[in-house]
């Protein structure tokens, strides 16, 4: 499972294998053709308990989402980077990859369809906005990091950690919904170039 650290460190209890079912059923079946079914089929116990604790398939999917932000951390922290210009590279590379095998394409995938419904669903466009503050967030800590240990130039950490999140959501979009690589080599290596650019010129 590509997404299977989300899972390594979670208790073992019964929210997360409900979240590991969830995980499952939604990167086969997608957000449209996903039921309670599909999640029980890949839940080992049983139907019933799912409704127990959920009213139905959104109400899963955004504790998914919470679930999926509570394990944020160890997701994208990288233990072997030294420096803010390394742990700028790791994140980048996480969550905005050059290249996706199939699991995390048809996840990706999976997550540009439920962020279309934040467009009309309060609790979808709650989450996503958490999602989004989090990711801006260690984006400009890096940078903030980076500028105080003298690494990087003095540009305003927010306005460029909003920036990349832009260009972030951008590449996580088109490269599921185009036939070709939607751009994303060509938009990481600009999206590396103006960084470059940037943080060591110190441009705006």
């Amino acid at each position: 499972m590509g997404e299977s650290s989300l899972f390594a460190d979670a208790p073992e209890d019964t929210r997360a294998a409900i979240m590991r079912a969830t995980y499952d059923a939604l990167t086969q079946h997608g957000y449209a053709n996903l039921t309670i079914q599909r999640i029980a089929d890949e839940f080992e116990k049983s139907k019933s308990l799912l409704y127990h604790h959920y009213d139905g398939k959104d109400d899963l999917l955004v504790d998914f989402l919470q679930f999926m932000l509570e394990h944020f951390e160890a997701e994208t922290t990288c233990r072997d980077c030294l420096t803010p210009g390394e742990r700028l590279d790791a994140l980048l590379d996480r969550v905005a990859p050059r290249e996706l095998d199939d699991e995390r394409h048809a996840f990706t995938s999976a997550m540009v369809e439920l962020r279309v419904q934040a467009s009309h669903d309060e609790a979808y466009r709650e989450m996503f906005t958490k999602h989004d503050l989090v990711l801006r967030d260690r984006f400009a800590d890096i940078l903030r990091d980076g500028i105080d240990a003298g690494e990087f130039a003095a540009v305003d950490p927010e306005a460029t950690a909003d920036f990349v999140l832009a260009v972030v959501n951008g590449v996580r979009r088109q490269r599921v919904t185009r036939d070709d690589d939607g751009g994303v080599t060509t938009a990481r290596d600009q999206l590396d170039a103006v960084l470059v650019d940037r943080l060591e010129r110190g441009e705006t």
